[in-house]
This record gives structure tokens, C-alpha cells and sequence, in this order.
């Protein structure tokens, strides 16, 4: 019998990985339409390689969000389920 608190890695890995790809998305398109407002130095430190903005920079600030949510997935699933067996038994 599987145990109810047990979180699968694949559909936590998928909805953040896709969150924060969508967040990069809508902060480009925000300071593509506002760009006094320039957020994009917020985030632009944490994603190495990118810069403000071109297809090639668009594509892999896509691709390293994407992965930032399968990084915290990774630690994230793993130390729940570790914990929530241990606050079970």
C-alpha cells in the first residue's frame, strides 16, 4: 500500500520547471513592454549565460528556469517524502 504522503518527483519537477519558465516569460514580455522598469537585473545574475534580449538569450533563460524547477524538485520531493515517512511512523 502506497503511503498518501509520498509526492512523485516527475509531476513536481514538470509544474515547477514550467512555473518559472512561464515567470521568465512574462518578465521578458513585461520589460520588453515597460522597460523603465527594468526587472530583468533581477534575474539576470541567476542565469548564466543570458542577457537582455535576443531569440538565442530568450531561448536559454527558457531552458535554465525550466531546469531551476527540476533542481528544486530534486532536493525538494526526496527530503518530503524522507521526512513525511519519518512524522509517520
Amino acid at each position: 500500500m502506497s503511503d498518501s504522503k509520498t509526492i512523485r518527483i516527475f509531476p513536481i519537477g514538470m509544474s515547477l520547471g514550467i512555473l518559472l519558465a512561464l515567470s521568465f516569460a512574462l518578465c521578458v514580455v513585461f520589460g520588453l513592454l515597460f522597460p523603465g522598469a527594468a526587472m530583468y537585473r533581477a534575474w539576470l545574475p541567476l542565469l548564466p549565460g543570458v542577457i537582455w534580449i535576443n531569440w538565442p538569450s530568450a531561448l536559454l533563460g527558457l531552458v535554465e528556469s525550466f531546469a531551476y524547477g527540476w533542481y528544486i524538485a530534486v532536493i525538494f520531493v526526496p527530503a518530503w517524502n524522507f521526512f513525511s515517512r519519518r512524522t509517520s511512523e
